[in-house]
Order: structure tokens, then C-alpha cells, then sequence
């Protein structure tokens, strides 16, 4: 269960996407470190690939060390590739929400302190925006957290990949302490709180 969340009573959006286009969609959430954020929605039916990267910044300083200093105004995000077809841009929320991080924590998840792990969602269209501010409305009206949701939505300018070495760092290094302590558990959480969005193995 997301920390602070009402598992029993979490909604799925009352707004979404409407019939979608043919083709693959993208959608960009920043939940705090990427490692996780990424191990989680790697295994949601219907997304194809899943890149961590920065956003929020300049391509100038869209490198690991400089993110990392918490003044580029970056923050570790993830794009997602998904069929719409198969699992809308409101049920990828859902997951972010539920059980990809805790929205009510600013600029910080768990260990990780600093505006480059703040929650945002960087939206690409002007209905990924509705969805996304409808959607956190009706959590916090529905009192779904124990606090106010903080999660920023901004226009997405730039998303900018990642060094290779972080690319599918949680499922290359699953003893790693800090994957192990702390993106597993998302990975579990999803599988309980919410089976039918899970890929088939």
C-alpha cells in the first residue's frame, strides 16, 4: 500500500483518455528515483518500453552528476511507451499513485532528498494535462492520502535519456540494498494492490 494511501478505496480516474488513435503513446513521470520508478512500470500490461531520463532542465545539464547536485531544475523522470489500446494514460496514474511513489512528500522519496526527486508529471498534450489535474483532484477530494498530493504537472519541454548504465538498472542488479529495500517493494505493491494492470508472465 502507497504510504499515507486508502488501498480498500483507490479509484481509477473518472476522466481519461478517449478512444486513442492507432499507434503507441508516451507519458513522462518523475517519482523520485528512477530505478524504481522504472522497475514498476516495466512490468504494466500494454507498456513497451520504459527509459529513465531527466526533464525540467536544459539538455545542457541533463547528466547524472549535475542532476544529481538538485540545482538544474531536473528531476529523474521515466518515459513510458504504451498502447493505449491496451492500458490508457489515467490507468498509468494510477499506478504512478498507488504504488510507484508517495505524491505527498516534497521534493523526496524515502531516502532520497532534493528537487531532482520531486514528484511531477510532465504532460505532452492538452488532455494529458486534464487527465492528470482532474485525476489528482479527485484523490485529494476523495481524502485517498493522508496529505495533500504535491505532485507538480508542467508542460513536458525535453526528455532527455539517461546514461546507459541506468537503463534497466533494478531488473540487471535486484541485490543491490537500495533496489532491494526500496523498489521491490513497489514491484510487490502493485502486483497486490492492483493484479489486473500487471503484465501476464
Amino acid at each position: 500500500m502507497t504510504l499515507g494511501a486508502n488501498a480498500a478505496n483507490f479509484p481509477d480516474p473518472t476522466i481519461d483518455q478517449k478512444q486513442p488513435a492507432a499507434g503507441l503513446q508516451t507519458a513522462v513521470l518523475a517519482g523520485g528515483c528512477f530505478w524504481c520508478t522504472e522497475a514498476v512500470f516495466e512490468i504494466v500490461e500494454g507498456v513497451k518500453d520504459v527509459v529513465s531520463g531527466y526533464s525540467g532542465g536544459a539538455r545542457e545539464t541533463a547528466d547524472y552528476r549535475r542532476v544529481s547536485s538538485g540545482d538544474t531544475g531536473h528531476a529523474e523522470c521515466v518515459m513510458i511507451t504504451y498502447d493505449p489500446k491496451v492500458v490508457t494514460y489515467g490507468q498509468l496514474l494510477r499506478v504512478f499513485f498507488e504504488a510507484a511513489h508517495d505524491p505527498t512528500t516534497l521534493n523526496r522519496q524515502g531516502p532520497d532528498f532534493g528537487t531532482q526527486y520531486r514528484s511531477a508529471i510532465f504532460y505532452a498534450t492538452v488532455e494529458q494535462k486534464h487527465i492528470a489535474a482532474a485525476y489528482i483532484r479527485q484523490l485529494d477530494e476523495a481524502k485517498v492520502f493522508k496529505s495533500k498530493i504535491v505532485t507538480e504537472v508542467s508542460p513536458l519541454k525535453g526528455f532527455y535519456p539517461a546514461e546507459d548504465y541506468h537503463q534497466d538498472y533494478a531488473a540487471q542488479n535486484p541485490a543491490n540494498p537500495y533496489i532491494a529495500y526500496n523498489a521491490a517493494p513497489k514491484v510487490a505493491k502493485l502486483k497486490k494492490a492492483c493484479p489486473r494492470l500487471v503484465r501476464k508472465p
